[in-house]
C-alpha cells in the first residue's frame, strides 16, 4: 500500500479528490493536513474534517495548517466558486467531522514521516505553504518523502487567478518556489494544461449523485462551482483539479509527464505566480531542478476510473 498524506484547501474539488483516497484500497491515507486557500484555514479544516466523517475514515488524523502565505497576506479567496464555505454552501450536509489533531500540520506531517518505514507520498492540492515550511524546518526527514503530486501552475495555458498565475502557486509563490525549485524530492507537477482539458459535465455529475450516497453528496457541491465555470467558458463542466493529481498519486502512470526545469516568479508584478518552465529541451537554461510535468492523459480512463472509485465501497 501507499503511505500518503494529502495537503488541501477543501474546496469541491478537492473533495472529490479526498474521496478518491479515503477510498482507495490500495492507499494507506496517513494524515491530512489543512491550508489556507479556497477559503480560510478554519473553514478548510472544518471541510477536511467533514468529509473524512463522511467517507468513514475516523482513523485519519486532521492537522490545522497555515493560516497566511510565508510572505504577503492574500487579498482574495475563491469563495466566487466555491462557496462562502468552500463546498458551495453544502458544508453542513457532510460529516460528523472527525477529530482534529492536537498537532499542527507540519508536525502532524513530520510525525507520520518519522514513524514510515518506507518511503511517504505528499499530495498537495492546495497552495503550498505547509510543505514548503515542513521542508524548511526538518531537511532531515526530506529523504523519507517518496515523492511529491502537485496539482499548481500553468505552463502555457495561463492562469485562472491572473493573467499569469495559477490558484494554488499564487496563493503562495515564495512556498511554491521553495517546493518546486528548492527540493531533492521527486516530484509530479499537474498543472491547468492538463486538468482543464479533463472535465466533468452536469451530467456526469447526475449520473454519479444516482450512483452512490457518496457521489450524491460530491454532486450536490457543484451549484457555484458549476455556474463558474458556465459563465467562464459557456459550457455547463467543471475541471476537478485536484482529483487528477490524487488519482496519479494513487496511481503512478494515469499522468503522462516530462522533466522540465521550473521555477516561480515571486516578484510583486503582474507574473507574480506564474510557473515558468523551460520547454526548450537540450537548450533548455537550468532555472531550477528538473520536474516531471504532467501535460497528457487519457481523459476518458480518468473520468471514467473518478467514476469508478467514487462509487465502490471502502474495502
Amino acid at each position: 500500500m501507499t503511505p500518503l498524506i494529502i495537503d488541501t484547501d477543501p474546496g469541491v474539488d478537492d473533495a472529490f479528490a479526498l474521496a478518491v483516497a479515503a477510498l482507495a484500497p490500495e492507499v494507506d491515507l496517513r494524515a491530512v493536513t489543512s491550508v489556507h486557500g479556497n477559503v480560510g484555514v478554519e473553514q478548510t479544516t472544518l471541510n477536511a474534517r467533514r468529509l473524512l466523517g463522511s467517507f468513514g475514515r475516523p482513523d485519519v488524523p486532521v492537522g490545522r495548517g497555515a493560516d497566511r502565505p510565508l510572505v504577503h497576506v492574500l487579498d482574495r479567496r475563491a469563495d466566487d466558486v466555491h462557496g462562502g464555505d468552500g463546498l458551495g454552501g453544502r458544508s453542513e450536509d457532510f460529516g460528523p467531522a472527525v477529530d482534529e489533531s492536537p498537532l499542527r500540520a507540519v508536525a502532524l506531517m513530520a510525525a507520520v514521516l518519522e514513524e514510515a518505514t518506507e518511503p511517504v507520498t505528499i499530495a498537495a492540492i492546495g497552495p503550498f505553504t505547509n510543505v514548503a515550511t515542513l521542508l524548511s524546518a526538518r531537511p532531515d526527514l526530506e529523504s523519507r518523502i517518496g515523492r511529491f503530486v502537485l496539482m499548481g501552475g500553468s505552463i502555457a495555458y495561463g492562469g485562472n487567478v491572473t493573467a499569469a498565475a495559477e490558484f494554488n502557486v499564487w496563493g503562495d509563490p515564495e512556498a511554491a518556489r521553495r517546493v518546486l525549485a528548492g527540493s531533492t524530492v521527486p516530484t509530479t507537477l499537474v498543472p491547468l494544461d492538463l486538468t482543464m482539458r479533463i472535465t466533468l459535465s452536469a451530467e456526469w455529475l447526475d449520473d454519479l449523485a444516482e450512483a452512490s450516497p457518496i457521489g450524491a453528496a460530491l454532486s450536490s457541491t457543484r451549484e457555484a462551482y458549476l455556474a463558474a465555470y458556465a459563465a467562464r467558458f459557456g459550457t455547463p463542466a467543471i475541471a476537478v483539479h485536484d482529483a487528477v493529481a490524487v488519482l496519479e498519486a494513487i496511481v503512478p502512470g494515469t499522468v503522462q509527464t516530462m522533466p522540465v526545469p521550473v521555477d516561480v516568479d515571486t516578484s510583486s508584478g503582474p507574473g507574480r505566480g506564474a510557473t515558468i518552465a523551460d520547454m526548450r529541451g537540450s537548450e533548455a537554461v537550468e532555472l531550477g531542478r528538473p520536474v516531471d510535468v504532467a501535460l497528457d492523459a487519457d481523459a476518458t480512463f480518468v473520468r471514467a476510473e473518478l467514476r469508478r472509485r467514487l462509487c465502490a465501497p471502502r474495502s
